[in-house]
């Protein structure tokens, strides 16, 4: 199946009032286009090519105008978390066609939407069909200087794709993020909920340690880690429940000594959790002896509103902000999880700060399996569901690549609005986000967040173009 065939350019309507001063150059725009209807799924469109402003020229409002003079953060990627089951159903596959699935993923060239950063689990997520760590031993015992320690189930599934993918992009990044520690290090005993006991403390920093080196081994390299994923959420299997005071002393006198003593660059990032609690990052950061160890802080969505980011950003400016994951609940819902994810993830994490983009769960298969008993997740949708070699690709997939094969590594954000810098009226209904890439080039994502067809004008100084997007439609535009 093709899913890029160009189509036929969408219809312009440019007015010009009388005796204007003849159109100039003809640079064209790369346009790229989903519908709710799928009439286009992440489709190119014939090219739209630029016209000069004369002092007179009247054109379609609203405008949305970009403004390269203001630059905000730099992205690192956008992706998925491949969780254990995720890596199972690739492995599941035949060599050929997982080997096309991953290139479509991870390559810019061709047909592939680029995908730039993953997120793992470091140990069992709820996403596997059986819970561990990597240092799991017989009860009663423990191991405060990780003899035991093994990657275990993951050198079955995870290490071997990530290898395939890292041959396909070297540059990928990836974060790992722990769902438990070993239950020998929990004061219940149990790989659900239950906290971290104050005595090992540095036993779990090595554990960190141990991981990095172990992935480094194998020719994995962990940019990132997140202390815990979902602190204050103790009820998935596995899962901890992990204070803000006590990720504080964690981080401040265990875990960034511990990397400093192993010359680990791996960076280390707070909370991961939802957007409701920004206070719980800001708490960490307002101590100085734990923030100089802090990359930054990771949120999720299920909880709060996505300006929660600015909040912390504004609260520390000189540390960063990641977008690590949302899901889409199976059997999934395109015309309302599409333009959902583009609005407050795409777009509005990027608006607000988060160099990353992560939506959860990478591939499921058709039953959403696997997943723990004791709260793991049975509705998880994936970005692609994988039947044998039979690919469905899902609403998380166009959500991606509409920023992935574009928005590359080293891309800055930049300005972008509806205004009436050559219109009649402002219009906060077509929401955008632009970035600035390594190359000059300029990405612009543009949703049509109303509920009838609207044409627009894009604006860079003084060349502009007009076009139009069906409601909930999104669209991709690169010069």
């Amino acid at each position: 199946m093709k899913f890029f065939n160009p189509k036929p350019a969408l219809p312009l309507s440019i007015y010009l009032l009388t005796g204007l001063v003849a159109f100039g150059q003809s640079k064209k725009v790369d346009f790229w286009l989903t519908n709710l209807d799928k009439s286009a799924l992440f489709q190119q469109q014939s090219g739209l090519p630029f016209q000069k402003l004369g002092k007179n020229t009247a054109v379609e409002v609203p405008v949305v105008s970009i403004n390269t003079k203001k630059k905000f953060q730099e992205i690192d990627g956008f992706g998925f978390t491949l969780t254990g089951g995720s890596a199972q159903h690739l492995m599941g596959m035949s060599e050929s066609a997982r080997a096309a699935l991953l290139k479509e993923l991870f390559s810019t060239a061709g047909n592939g939407i680029g995908m730039a950063y993953l997120r793992v689990s470091i140990g069992a997520s709820d996403l596997n069909e059986t819970v561990f760590s990597y240092d799991d031993i017989p009860q009663g015992q423990t191991d405060p200087e990780m003899k035991h320690f093994d990657l275990g189930p993951d050198r079955n599934d995870v290490v071997p794709i990530l290898k395939e993918i890292l041959a396909i992009n070297p540059k990928l990044k990836i974060l790992g993020s722990p769902w438990s520690p070993p239950v020998w290090m929990k004061d219940n005993g149990d790989t659900r909920g239950g906290s971290l006991k104050p005595e090992w403390y540095d036993a779990y920093a090595k554990y960190f340690v141990r991981y990095i080196q172990d992935m480094q081994k194998e020719g994995i390299r962990i940019d990132a880690i997140t202390v815990q994923n979902e602190p204050l959420h103790p009820g998935n299997n596995p899962s901890l429940l992990m204070l803000a005071k006590d990720q504080a002393v964690f981080v401040k006198d265990h875990l960034g000594p511990a990397f400093e003593k192993a010359k680990i660059s791996t960076k280390i990032i707070v909370y991961d959790h939802n957007a409701d609690k920004p206070e719980y990052p800001i708490s960490i950061l307002d101590d100085p002896e734990a923030k100089k160890y802090v990359n930054g802080s990771a949120f999720h969505l299920y909880g709060g509103t996505i300006d929660a980011l600015s909040k912390v950003h504004d609260a520390h400016p000189d540390r960063h902000l990641y977008f690590t994951e949302q899901w889409m609940g199976a059997p999934g819902n395109f015309e309302k999880d599409f333009p959902n994810h583009i609005k407050n993830l795409t777009i509005g994490a990027t608006r607000n700060w988060a160099r990353t983009v992560l939506e959860w769960n990478l591939s499921s298969n058709p039953q959403n399996r696997p997943f723990t008993d004791r709260g793991g997740c049975d509705r998880c949708l994936g970005g692609v569901t994988i039947d044998g070699d039979n690919v469905t690709r899902n609403a998380a997939y166009y959500v991606v690549a509409h920023a992935s094969k574009f928005v590359v590594p080293a891309s800055v954000r930049i300005g972008s609005g509806t205004n009436a810098t050559i219109g009649r009226n402002p219009d906060e209904q077509m929401l955008n986000v632009a970035f600035l890439r390594p190359d000059g080039k300029k990405v612009l994502i543009v949703l049509n967040d109303s509920d009838a067809e609207k044409k627009f004008t894009i604006q860079d100084g003084g060349n502009f173009v007009v076009t139009r997007l069906k409601a909930g439609s999104v669209g991709t535009f690169v010069w």
